[in-house]
C-alpha cells in the first residue's frame, strides 16, 4: 500500500460511475480495501440529496455534495455555503418569466417552475413554488433545457455573489460563490488532518478542474473534457472500465503487482502528449 496518499476523492458521474450510474463490484472492492488501509475516500459531486441510490453513503468516509456547497462526514456537515433567497429570489423570477426551466435546491428538495420528474423520473420530492413567495434559502439553483440566448440573460442576471457553471449534459448550475468542490474538499482535508500533497482525485468535467488543480495529484477520465485533461496530472482509463479503481490499484494498492495495467498512466491524447505525467514514486 503506498503510505504517500492519504486521501482519495471523486467526482460521480462520468468518473466513479459508470454510464449506467452503477458502480462495479471491482470498484466497490479497491475502495473498500483503501478504507480498511486507512485512507480516506470521499466523492464531490453536483448532485444534491437524490444520490444515495447511486453512491451509498455508507461506501465513502466523506461526501462533497451541490458542486461543494455542503460537505459532510457521517451525518456531521463541516462546510456549508447556502445561498440566501433574497439574493436571488429577483434573479429567479426574472428567469421564470423569460419561461427559463429553473429550480432552487435544498436540503433534498427541487423547489422548482417546472415539473422535474419529466427530466429526471427517479426525482419526486419536488414542488412547483411561486418563487416571489418562495422563502427556502438554496444549496444550489440549475436550469435545464437552456437556449444560447438564456444563458447570455443568465450571465447578464446572476448576482455577483454568485458562480455558476455549464455540466458537459448542458445543465447550469448556481451556487454561492464560495461553493466549490476545492473549498469543501480543502475543509474535509483540514478535518483529517490531512496535506494537500497527500490527495489524489479523479474528475471529468469543468466543476471538477478546480479541485484537480487543488490535489497532490489530479487525475483526469480518459473520457473527460479536453479542458479538463489540459489541468490534469495524469489520465486513468475510462468510467466504462473501472478506470478510477484500475489507478488506485496501480499506483496506490500495488499488491506486488508491479505491471498492474492500471500502473501504466496513459500519457497521450489523440496522438499529443499529456501536458503533466508523474508516477506517485516521484511524489
Amino acid at each position: 500500500m503506498n503510505h504517500s496518499i492519504k486521501m482519495i476523492v471523486t467526482d460521480l458521474d462520468d468518473t466513479l460511475l459508470r454510464t449506467d450510474k452503477t458502480i462495479s463490484e471491482f470498484t466497490r472492492s479497491v475502495l473498500s480495501k483503501c478504507r480498511n488501509s486507512g485512507i480516506k475516500v470521499a466523492y464531490a459531486t453536483g448532485r444534491g440529496e437524490s444520490n444515495a441510490h447511486v453512491a451509498p453513503p455508507e461506501m465513502f468516509d466523506g461526501r462533497i455534495s451541490m458542486n461543494g456547497a455542503k460537505a459532510r462526514v457521517g451525518d456531521m456537515i463541516i462546510y456549508n455555503r447556502p445561498i440566501p433567497h433574497l439574493t436571488v429570489r429577483s434573479f429567479l423570477i426574472a428567469c421564470h418569466k423569460r419561461g427559463i426551466k429553473i429550480t432552487s435546491e435544498s436540503g433534498g428538495w427541487h423547489y422548482s417552475n417546472f415539473t422535474v420528474s419529466d427530466k429526471w423520473p427517479f426525482i419526486t420530492n419536488f414542488s412547483i413554488v411561486d418563487f416571489k413567495e418562495h422563502d427556502m434559502d438554496a444549496e444550489k439553483i440549475y436550469s435545464v433545457d437552456l437556449t444560447g440566448k438564456d444563458i447570455d440573460f443568465i450571465k447578464e442576471t446572476i448576482p455577483d455573489s454568485l458562480h455558476m457553471v455549464i455540466s458537459r449534459d448542458g445543465i447550469m448550475q448556481i451556487m454561492h460563490r464560495d461553493a466549490t468542490k476545492s473549498n469543501a474538499l480543502r475543509e474535509l482535508a483540514r478535518y483529517w488532518g490531512i496535506a494537500q500533497t497527500e490527495v489524489v482525485v479523479f474528475g471529468d468535467d469543468l466543476n471538477d478542474i478546480d479541485m484537480l488543480k487543488y490535489a497532490g495529484i489530479g487525475v483526469a477520465m480518459v473520457n473527460a473534457l479536453d479542458e479538463v485533461k489540459a489541468v490534469a496530472d495524469c489520465l486513468c482509463d475510462s468510467c466504462d472500465n473501472d478506470g478510477v479503481a484500475k489507478w488506485i490499484e496501480g499506483n496506490i494498492i500495488k499488491e506486488n503487482q508491479p505491471d498492474y495495467p492500471g500502473k501504466l498512466i496513459i500519457n497521450t491524447i489523440e496522438g499529443r502528449e499529456s501536458r503533466f505525467i508523474k508516477e506517485l514514486s516521484d511524489i
